[in-house]
Formats: C-alpha cells, structure tokens, sequence
C-alpha cells in the first residue's frame, strides 16, 4: 500500500500558534506508512474573484491540498468562530472546478483556544465541510483549552493526555483513508 499523504492547516498564522503546535503534535504521531505536510498561509491573500490570475502562493497551498489524502484543520476560535485564514484558504480551494480538490476528502479537526478549547468553531468548521463536501471524523475529538497548560512558550503540545488523543485521531484518520483504499 502506498504512503498516506496528510496535509495539516492552522487558523492562526502565528509560529508559536498552539493549533501549529496541535498539527506538530499530530505530525509527530502518525504511523510510518504516513506522511504530514503544514501549509503556510502567512502569503495567502484574500479570496477575490476580481483576482484575474491566482497568485503563486495560492497555487503552492492548492497543490498541496491536491496531492493530500485527508486534511489536518488546526481550528483556532476568533469571536466564536473560524479564523479567517482557514475560511480563507478553503474559499480558494472551493473555487477549482467541481470543488476537486476538497469533495470527498477525509478531514480530522482539532484546536486549542481559550475556554472550552475552540468548540464553538470547530462547530462552524463542521458547517463549512458540510457545504464543501469535505468528510471530516466525528470521533475523537481534539479541544485544547491554550491558556490552561500543556503548551510550551513555542506552542508546542507537552500534555501526555492531549498528546494521546491527538495520536488517537490520527490513527482514526488513517484508518478511514485505508477503508475507503479497499
């Protein structure tokens, strides 16, 4: 069986982002017939339909959406919501003919965020891939409250606890790519 290629996106575009941390977390636990890539989002610019040719960055991170098996979303909440770099690049990706590039596709969701760990907008992602025909997993879920611990001065995961989960979801992921590969 062929390497499963996973691409991990964060909301926020912060190096010491605690949901980049989350998707380092996630990089670092998966099985070795696996592979996960993190999209920079720093360069994207905001969807335009008024924007006659797509700028290089964009294609860069469509690209790498293309050759993905599944999407890692690191889903930060700003305002009770997704942040507006994750909508954003999803709006671009939406845009390539027959929504090509997301329909089908397996996505895990996880974030950290103050409170209740970004729940709220997990659950506008979840209306999103919705619409986008992408196939996010219901179980496990990944809330990670950033302010209570567990993530260094780097945002890099340091709870054992969460650590598992995050593994968790990853074989889940995995094995969902693998189901629908037989």
């Amino acid at each position: 069986m062929s390497t499963i290629n996973i691409l991990g996106i964060a909301g926020s575009l912060r190096q010491a982002s605690t949901n980049r941390g989350l998707l380092r977390a996630a990089q670092a636990n998966l099985p070795a017939d696996s592979t996960m890539e993190i999209a920079d989002l720093t360069d994207i610019p905001f969807y335009n339909q008024d924007i006659a040719e797509k700028p290089a960055s964009v294609s860069r991170v469509l690209a790498q959406i293309a050759a993905a098996d599944a999407l890692v979303l690191g889903s930060t909440e700003y305002n009770y919501s997704l942040a507006p770099a994750l909508k954003n690049i999803l709006d671009w990706a939406s845009r390539e003919p027959n929504n090509a590039l997301l329909a089908g596709k397996p996505v895990a969701i996880m974030g950290a965020a103050g409170g209740m760990g970004s729940s709220r907008a997990q659950y506008h992602l979840r209306q999103v891939c919705v619409f986008l025909d992408l196939q996010p997993l219901n179980k496990p879920e990944v809330f990670a409250n950033a302010f209570a611990g567990g993530f260094d001065a780097a945002g890099n995961l340091t709870d054992a606890k969460l650590t598992q989960l995050v593994a968790e979801q990853m074989l889940a992921l995995i094995g969902r790519i693998k189901a629908a590969r037989r």
